[in-house]
């Protein structure tokens, strides 16, 4: 084929108002179509991309196993609002099977975390109502009993002076029937040993209550009161720490008396169990 002359090439380039020896206007025309192909197919994959990420991220289409990574995530996170709203979501969207169990469990525990108390024993005791066959049972006892009784507070308190039976201690009592349940029901559960440190430690708070009661009686002058509820403590709470102080209370309380005899008995007691009283010293 022979090739067009230069001023042909001219007279084409003049009639479709390209610049001279410039490429062909069909070409430039494949050219302009394929460049458009090209950003709308970027255009829409960009769109199909956007329209996928928004689906992921809307609750409404997770599945019990995202809603549970979520929420756990949020709770090693420290963020246990969140962690509490997803698996309230998962249990309201899927409110059978083991997801929604697991949740509630889990939930127990992000309220402890948090601090709310209350609510973390409420939802325990939810959860051993609604599944009492459940095999983290004990986990669900055992999550009651720490969240009624936090055992630094309670023994600060006993060292530092501040009287505990000025508190209230009813979540202690609950926590402490949580936790004997869970020894009780299962001695070899992986929580039933901390669940026994931990009662002694709520049966002390508890007998120091009593004792604070016994020294207000002493100080009204109700002295028979005061030596029953010493008693009391002896009788009930063993092996805690209050016996010495029970002791000490019915020691003043015969002195004040003058009973003298019931005294030295009882400041015999209290030189062969406790030796370095500072009760033995002040009597």
């Amino acid at each position: 084929m022979t090739p067009l002359p230069k001023q042909a090439l001219n007279s084409l380039s003049s009639q479709y108002n390209l610049h001279p020896f410039e490429v062909r206007p069909a070409t430039t025309m494949l050219w302009y179509k394929f460049f458009a192909t090209l950003v709308l197919a970027s255009l829409l994959a960009v769109g199909t991309g956007c329209a996928r990420f928004e689906r992921a991220n809307n609750p409404d289409n997770w599945t019990a196993d995202q809603f549970l990574n979520k929420a756990r995530n949020a709770l090693n996170s420290e963020n246990y609002e969140q962690a509490i709203d997803y698996y309230q979501q998962l249990e309201g969207r899927f409110p059978y099977g083991s997801h929604a169990e697991q949740a509630q469990l889990e939930t127990t525990f992000a309220y402890y975390r948090s601090g709310e108390r209350g609510l973390a024993m409420a939802a325990a005791d939810r959860f051993l109502q609604m599944h009492p066959a459940h095999p983290q049972v004990d986990y669900a006892y055992y999550l009651k009993g720490v969240s009624g009784f936090d055992p630094p507070t309670g023994l600060m308190a006993l060292i530092s002076g501040v009287d505990p039976s000025t508190t209230d201690t009813t979540l202690a009592r609950e926590s402490f029937g949580a936790l004997r349940e869970l020894t009780t029901r299962f001695p070899s559960s992986r929580y039933a040993q901390d669940a026994s440190v931990r009662m002694t430690q709520i049966l002390d708070v508890l007998a120091m209550q009593d004792i604070g009661i016994a020294r207000y009686y002493l100080s009204l002058g109700a002295y028979i009161a005061s030596i029953n509820r010493a008693k009391y403590v002896i009788e009930k709470y063993q092996k805690t720490k209050a016996i010495e102080h029970a002791l000490g209370v019915m020691v003043t309380a015969y002195q004040r008396m003058g009973l003298e005899q019931l005294r030295l008995d009882t400041l015999r007691v209290l030189r062969l169990n406790y030796p370095d009283s500072h009760y033995l010293k002040s009597s």
